[in-house]
């Protein structure tokens, strides 16, 4: 069967076009007459291609602004499509009353929906409450960058968005904060501007302070983590799972999850090495990028990386994050 085509009505959806669509659909193949969990359905940009191409589809998604979306496919698919509000990090007990599942997607990190609107505070780049609060509930971003003690606020800064000058950052957060909160996103991004400067040509300086506060405050590695082997529990043997992932540290809890032996620390050659563990994911296809015209429509598409594999006959593993490179913030609880 040849390569699927990106469906008419997605690409009349614009900026919600999911990133690496006909790559995921033909990591997900045979679509037609599958049962599949769209674990972040977002705009519905997955869904919809996967019911247009014949697929039962359930997804699944804790932001409640997505209701629009979800309104329009039961109206459009009321036969094939059902929705249940949650995380995809519980999908195997979401999806339990479905039937037999016979593949997962996963989009990872936030979308270009909630991006573009300014009023939940996920863009440095429009003016908006420092939220970035995928369920619009907890903690938000300016809770963390109000009350966080400096050296708390560096480490996370550092841990979870690889920001070299992670510890100015946090100095000079601190320092404005003393003269009332920091409220909004625009605010917050000045002050990472003033500390760290900005050269021509480079990305944003506050484009890995946002991650680290985004991924803190809606728990995503932990989120990650609990997806993964919530579909490794759900899927049977033959089931397929694709997965999207925007940064590297994702892409490497993906990567590893799929192959245990990538995260394994290497033994001295003078003892005896240790026996590979088991597979529960095989094939596991190359790692795939966006080629050159998906990133002249589509910008964001630039750092997506797609994994998937397909499920063996083992038993699920009980959940273990050691061995995933999961990022952890020094001096956390």
């Amino acid at each position: 069967m040849g390569k699927p085509s990106l469906p008419e009505t997605a690409a009349a959806d614009g900026p919600h076009v999911p990133v690496l669509l006909d790559e995921v659909l033909s990591g997900l193949m045979p679509v037609a007459e599958s049962r599949i969990v769209d674990g972040t359905f977002g705009a519905g940009g997955y869904s919809r291609a996967l019911l247009e191409a014949g697929a039962h589809v359930i997804g699944i998604d804790r932001d409640p602004s997505v209701a629009p979306h979800v309104t329009a496919l039961k109206a459009d698919f009321p036969d094939r499509f059902n929705f249940v509000a949650g995380t995809f990090s519980e999908l195997d007990t979401l999806a339990a009353d479905f039937g037999p599942i016979h593949a997962v997607v996963l989009d990872i990190g936030v979308s270009s929906m909630q991006l573009d609107e300014a009023d939940r505070g996920f863009s440095f780049m429009r003016d908006g409450p420092l939220d970035m609060r995928m369920s619009r509930a907890g903690e938000s971003a300016a809770d963390l960058v109000n009350t966080l003690p400096q050296d708390d606020l560096a480490n996370l800064l550092y841990a979870f968005g690889e920001e070299r000058k992670s510890r100015r950052i946090a100095q000079f957060i601190v320092a404005a904060r003393a003269d009332g909160p920091i409220a909004t996103t625009l605010q917050l991004a000045r002050i990472i501007e003033k500390a760290i400067g900005r050269k021509p040509g480079d990305a944003h300086p506050a484009t890995r302070s946002f991650q680290a506060l985004r991924i803190a405050v809606n728990g995503e590695f932990d989120q990650l983590v609990e997806g993964l082997f919530a579909a490794e529990r759900l899927l049977g043997e033959g089931g397929r799972l694709a997965v999207v992932s925007f940064h590297s540290l994702e892409d490497r809890i993906v990567k590893r999850f799929f192959d245990p032996d990538k995260g394994a620390v290497q033994a001295s050659r003078h003892l005896p090495q240790a026996a590979a563990e088991p597979r529960r994911w095989h094939p596991v296809a190359k790692a795939v990028k966006a080629g050159s015209a998906e990133l002249g429509r589509n910008p964001r598409a630039r750092s997506a990386v797609l994994r998937s594999a397909v499920r063996t006959a083992l038993d699920a593993r009980p959940v273990r994050p050691e061995g995933l490179g999961v990022p952890v913030v020094r001096g956390a609880a």
